[in-house]
């Protein structure tokens, strides 16, 4: 999918809705201590931090589509929030020196074909005792990409395998579970799908 050529049409009502729904459940999962400093990967238009972004001191979107952060930064101005950095940038290609207390990402990793090396870099960016928060869909048989010509991502994850892979790079506490039951019009089909939420902590 060219996120650039959609970012304008992005934020439909299902999405919207859906965003309330996600972020509420990582609300849930937040740190419980002040001063969170956070970022969130593959932010898109930022439907979810724009629903957290009280919950934080600063927190950074990132996002490699110009044109989705262009969309965050004028929701940003017209909103007047003044704790919402964004910023273009390509994660899995590069590396960042900023450090977090917390992680988070939603419907992204999907899209990442090498998780193990991306997760190994928010482990490197999140401070001692810091927390990683993925939301992704589970395990399918492809239907939900079915109309994506070129879609080379995962059909979503085995939240088991996630687990292994995410104490493999040193994270430790990680829990999942399935909060969330939705359908996907295509083609005049209803595609039935499932989204969990997977917490992992980074120790000392």
């Amino acid at each position: 999918m060219n996120f650039d050529k959609v970012a304008r049409v992005w934020d439909d009502e299902l999405r919207i809705e859906r965003s309330k729904i996600i972020a509420k459940e990582i609300k849930l999962n937040l740190l419980g201590k002040e001063n969170i400093v956070a970022m969130e990967f593959g932010a898109g238009t930022g439907l979810i931090s724009f629903n957290l972004y009280k919950e934080f001191e600063r927190v950074t979107l990132i996002d490699n589509s110009e044109e989705m952060i262009k969309v965050v930064r004028e929701k940003v101005k017209a909103l007047n929030v003044n704790n919402i950095k964004s910023s273009c940038y390509d994660l899995t290609e590069n590396s960042l020196d900023e450090k977090y207390d917390m992680i988070y990402s939603s419907m992204s990793l999907h899209h990442i074909i090498d998780i193990n090396k991306i997760t190994n870099k928010f482990y490197n960016m999140l401070n001692s005792q810091g927390r990683l928060c993925i939301v992704d869909l589970n395990e399918e048989d492809g239907s939900f990409h079915k109309n994506e010509v070129g879609f080379d991502g995962h059909n979503g994850f085995s939240q088991h395998c996630m687990k292994e892979m995410l104490e493999a790079n040193g994270f430790t506490k990680i829990e999942s579970y399935i909060f969330y039951n939705g359908k996907k019009g295509i083609e005049d089909i209803a595609i039935e799908y499932s989204l969990f939420i997977m917490i992992a902590d980074k120790g000392e």
